[in-house]
């Protein structure tokens, strides 16, 4: 289990458009089966693809590709890329927990496009979720430049640290985000 979810990662990271609307395929299956997660997807939400760690562009970008997957079988009204990365940060994938960028050095790093009529309901959108500070830090953008919006927020991947065996492949879990203890903080 543990070698399959490490694959699920690299997969996930090629942003492969021919492998991404499987796992998107099976998000809404625990949408069907779940009304927890049918408040989250609709037809009303607008998905908001938090981007990667450089301010460049570039081709693959996951989170986006990922957003895509979600609209193209119902579960958004449409894709918004409304946050960009004016300055890059350092990649936390290949970073030691100490190195990796903080809440404010992302919060930091993100801007806003202005919308003269913004959605009301958002959902980010992330390929993994580690501690919660890039989805916390976006979640704090997009607030602060729409105060009155609804934003929740989902990601395909929660990393579950240095577990010697994973029992579960796919454990669709609903958790917070928040701040606590001067960092982001992920439960569960």
């Amino acid at each position: 289990m543990s070698e399959a979810s490490r694959l699920l990662c690299v997969r996930l990271k090629s942003a492969d458009v021919n492998w991404l609307p499987t796992y998107a395929g099976k998000t809404r299956e625990q949408v069907l089966r779940d009304a927890a997660w049918a408040c989250t997807f609709n037809r009303e939400v607008v998905l908001v693809p938090i981007p990667g760690s450089t301010s460049a562009p570039r081709g693959v970008w996951p989170a986006e590709r990922l957003a895509v997957s979600l609209c193209g079988i119902g579960l958004g009204r449409s894709v918004w890329p409304a946050i960009r990365r004016c300055v890059a940060v350092r990649k936390s994938a290949t970073a030691l927990n100490a190195d990796r960028p903080s809440v404010q050095q992302h919060y930091e790093s993100f801007s806003v496009l202005k919308e003269l009529r913004p959605p009301e309901r958002m959902v980010l959108v992330d390929d993994v979720i580690t501690k919660g500070r890039t989805i916390f830090a976006a979640a704090c953008r997009l607030y602060d430049s729409f105060p009155n919006a609804d934003i929740q927020a989902f990601a395909l991947v929660r990393t579950m640290g240095l577990l010697p065996r994973v029992a579960h492949f796919l454990e669709p879990c609903h958790g917070v985000v928040k701040w606590g203890g001067g960092d982001a903080r992920r439960e569960p």
